[in-house]
Parts: structure tokens; sequence; C-alpha cells
């Protein structure tokens, strides 16, 4: 049965629509490519002293809060170009990746520029005044930013391949880069002897190799280059939505990062280490997202809305399932694993506090970050937008700004983040319910 409506699938005729672990895996592994070398990264920094470290977090912080914002060249892309593969015209889903790739280099332009104008003042900010650690920062940061307008590019690129449901060859492309950086890094800041600055140079050329991949399959499709004004206002519209979105998310987590400051030492290194892990684990769920949104996209440019409402279910249950996979295994190492990121009894004692809120907020969080996916494929971002806002406005913000005059610790500010989450998937849930998302404006004029 169908509602009113909506399209059956026709039989035989249809083509089957690849699996969504088909496609989550893939995504999972792009995904989770930038913060292992980041990892890897800050190893090596590490043994430079805690100068070169401290430089290296400032900065580093400062280039991956602008991607984050920035992040919208990606998942906008995704759910244009697939609306228009789904209706078989693949070369509209290759030009949508041309008019991205092109403002993805005006925006990388204007990141670079920022940065190169504003390092210094914005890493003496974060590092709480001019000393060492700020120099390090800006050093690595003037460097690492011309890497601003290629990490775009290859944001873009994932978006419109993600969207003609290939996501293998970005698997390929980012770990060639990253291959690149992980082999250079090490060399260029101990036996060459560049320090800190090494580290940034090998970032660039690692993201240099990734940009021009994703640029030669761009030139292999033999699409028109021509930057077309009408259909970069058009990303621009859902890039302002998820823009928007993004600001209010990070502005969220700084304010709750604050409190825990405020609470004492120990309180903000429990936060610190939770909050590291459950950006990890949204990575891991997000994959789900990525899913839905090619499917769901195809679907209903091909106006399959029966097939729509059938993935919408499918990404449910799989980001249902691995959320109560991944809650289960959190609360079987609830004690083993805070004590691997610190030796201090009382961060462990505040981890092992919050955990039980980490722990819960998982099978929430990956049914919210899969329909997020259902309604980025759909079109549908601006109701994302307001819905994240509204969640933050009244879940998460008040109860971290009056865990400090309240003395709530840690347990507010993370009851905070489970009703954020919590609000999102009620929104999510009756949005994907009711009809309208099946029939959010594509916005997909070229």
């Amino acid at each position: 049965m169908t509602r009113p409506g909506e399209t059956a699938d026709a039989g035989s005729t249809t083509p089957r629509p690849p699996s969504v672990l088909s496609l989550a895996l893939p995504a999972l592994v792009v995904l989770a490519a930038e913060p292992l070398y980041l990892l890897v990264d800050t190893a090596v920094v590490g043994n430079l002293g805690t100068v070169a470290l401290g430089g290296l977090a400032v900065g580093g912080g400062l280039l991956a809060w602008s991607a984050a914002l920035l992040n919208f060249l990606a998942y906008g892309t995704t759910a244009r170009a697939a609306r228009r593969a789904g209706a078989g015209d693949r070369a509209g889903a290759v030009a949508e990746g041309v008019q991205a790739t092109w403002l993805a280099c005006a925006l990388g332009l204007l990141v670079l520029l920022f940065f190169q104008v504003g390092a210094g003042p914005l890493t003496r900010l974060l590092a709480g005044g001019d000393g060492p650690v700020a120099q390090a920062g800006e050093d690595w940061l003037r460097v690492a930013s011309f890497g601003a307008p290629l990490l775009l590019i290859s944001l873009a690129g994932n978006g419109w391949l993600r969207g003609v449901q290939e996501l293998r060859r970005p698997v390929r492309f980012v770990l060639a880069g990253s291959l690149v950086s992980l082999v250079l890094c090490p060399v260029l800041v101990h036996p060459v002897g560049w320090g800190l600055v090494g580290s940034a140079v090998a970032n660039v050329i690692g993201q240099t190799v990734t940009a021009l991949l994703f640029l030669r399959a761009l030139a292999a499709e033999r699409a028109e280059w021509r930057p077309r004004p009408a259909a970069v206002v058009a990303q621009v519209v859902i890039g302002r939505d998820l823009l928007l979105r993004a600001a209010v998310l990070q502005l969220s987590f700084l304010v709750a990062a604050g409190v825990a400051a405020r609470a004492g030492a120990a309180q903000l290194g429990a936060h610190q280490i939770a909050l590291q892990l459950f950006f990890f684990l949204a990575l891991v769920l997000d994959a789900y997202a990525i899913a839905a949104q090619t499917l769901v996209g195809h679907a209903l440019g091909a106006e399959r809305r029966a097939e729509a409402r059938a993935t919408a279910r499918r990404v449910t249950l799989w980001g249902l399932a691995t959320g109560l996979g991944v809650a289960a295994t959190l609360l079987a190492l609830r004690g083993v694993v805070p004590p691997l990121f610190t030796d201090d009894p009382a961060v462990v004692d505040q981890a092992q506090l919050v955990w039980w809120f980490l722990a819960a907020m998982q099978p929430l969080a990956g049914v919210v970050f899969a329909l997020d996916g259902v309604l980025m494929g759909a079109g549908d971002v601006a109701y994302l937008r307001t819905l994240t806002i509204g969640s933050a406005i009244v879940g998460f913000l008040p109860l971290s700004l009056l865990s400090g005059p309240l003395d709530w610790g840690l347990a507010g500010i993370w009851t905070g983040l489970c009703l954020f989450i919590g609000l999102r998937l009620v929104g999510v849930l009756v949005r994907v319910a009711g009809d309208r998302w099946l029939s959010a404006p594509a916005r997909v004029t070229v």
C-alpha cells in the first residue's frame, strides 16, 4: 500500500537500490580518515614538546572549526546531485559537482585570506594571550590554511560522487592523500627539522593530492566548467541553512566547555574525554546519514516516494541497532576506557559519571543522525535548521548555563546534551511520519 500521491515501485522495471551498508561503510572510511590522521599527527608533534603540541591544538582547532562550518559543501551537494541522478540526469548531477567546486574555491580563498590576516589575534585569543603557544599556533595556521581551498574542493567532490552513488572512489582519494601526509609528517617534522611547520606542510601536500584526484574525476566526466550563478546561489541557500545549524552546534559545545572549565580541572578533563568520544562515535553513526542522503535523493528524483519511505525505515533500524550496540559496548568498557586517557583519579571518577549519559544517548543519536540524512536527501534542510537551533536553545544551552550557578556539574551539562538529542529525535520522527518532507523543494535548477 502506498499513501495518496506516492508512486509505487514499478516491479521488476525498478532498479533495486544499493543496500544501506554498501553505502555506509565506504562513507565511514572517509569520515574516519581525517580524525585518525590527526591522531598520528598529534603523536608526532607531541615529541616536540608541550609548546608545539599546544600550538597544534590551537591552530588545528581553528582550521577544524572552519571546515566544520563549511561542511555543507559535501552534504548540500550530495542532496542536489542525488536528486538529479535519481531522475536519470547524471550530467546534471556532475554539473552540481562543478558548481560546488567553484563555490569551494571561492570560499576556500576567503578562509585562506581570513586566517592569513587574523592568525595572530585568533591564536592569541585561544591561547589566552601572547606567548610561545600562541606563536606556535600562528606559525602552523599560516601554513596549514593554504590547504583550506583544497579541503573544500575535496568536500565538494565527496558530495557529487556520493550523489551518483560512487562512494568507493572517494575512499581511494582520501586514503591516498592521508597516506602521503602520514609518510611526510614525521619526516618533515624530525629528520628535515622543520618542526611544527613541517606538520602543516605535510597536511597541505596530502590535501593537494586528494583535491587533484577529485578534480581529475570531475574532468573525466567531460562536464562544462563554466560557472552558473543560479546554481551557485541555490547551493548557497542550502549552505546557509546548514551553516546556521552548524554554527549553533559549535556555539552550544563551546558554552558547555566553558561551564565545565569553571566547574574544575577534573570536570573539564572528563568532559573533554567524553566529548571527543561523542564526536568520534557520531562519525560512525553519521555514515548512515550519508547512505540515507543518496538513497532518498535518488528515490525522490525518480518520483519513487514509497522507496524513500522504505529507506527511512531501513536507516532508522540500522541507526537504532548500531546505537544500541555502541551503548552496550560503552557500558561494558566503562571501567576500562577512561583510565586509558588519564591516570588522575578525580578525572576518571568524573568520566565514569558522564559515561552513563554518553551510553544512554547513543541509540537516540543513531536514529537522529540517520533521519537527518533522510531529510537532507529530501532537501528539507530548512526544517533541520529550525529543529536543531530550537533544540539547542530549549534544551542544551539552558541546562549547560544553569549547571554552573546551580552546581549541577557535568551531570547538568550532559543532561542538556541528552535533552538536545531527545528533542531532535521527536522532531525528525514527527517530520518523517508526515508527507511534507517528500515534497521539500529540491532547488536543482542549473
